[in-house]
């Protein structure tokens, strides 16, 4: 506390703490455990597999249907009927146990009806792995 004294008529009490000293108590406290803080090393311990590696997977069969400006459909680059499709599709990939994957890719001028026929007789017949590419045609 400070009491005013002197020849200014302030004859009050003063009741405001001296905040300096507790600051600086604080700082070097902070210091301090910042200073006692244990280092922490980012490292992660693995426990690696030893030995050979399994040999890495076949790359997947791939039927490739190209459907045409004028709605002639390529299976694997041969001309196909579009009325035989549905029965290539169960034949060479639903019956299979583990189905080839189809890649579609219709021409950028073809009606979506001729897309529309393929897409139905794939999903008529259970073909599971389907997806449809040239997409960089249409930007």
């Amino acid at each position: 506390m400070n009491v005013g004294g002197g020849g200014s008529g302030h004859t009050e009490v003063m009741s405001e703490i001296n905040t300096t000293p507790l600051i600086d108590v604080m700082l070097v406290l902070l210091i301090m455990l910042i200073i006692t803080i244990p280092v922490q090393l980012h490292a992660v311990n693995l426990n690696l597999p030893q030995g050979t590696p399994p040999p890495p997977p076949r790359p997947p069969e791939v039927v490739r249907l190209n459907v045409e400006a004028d709605g002639t459909l390529y299976w694997n680059g041969q001309a196909v009927p579009v009325s035989q499709i549905e029965a290539r599709l169960q034949q060479e990939v639903a019956a299979l146990p583990e189905q080839p994957e189809v890649h579609l890719r219709p021409d950028k001028r073809v009606d979506y009806e001729h897309v529309a026929r393929v897409l139905a007789a794939a999903q008529r017949v259970g073909v599971s792995k389907l997806g449809v590419t040239g997409h960089e045609q249409f930007w």
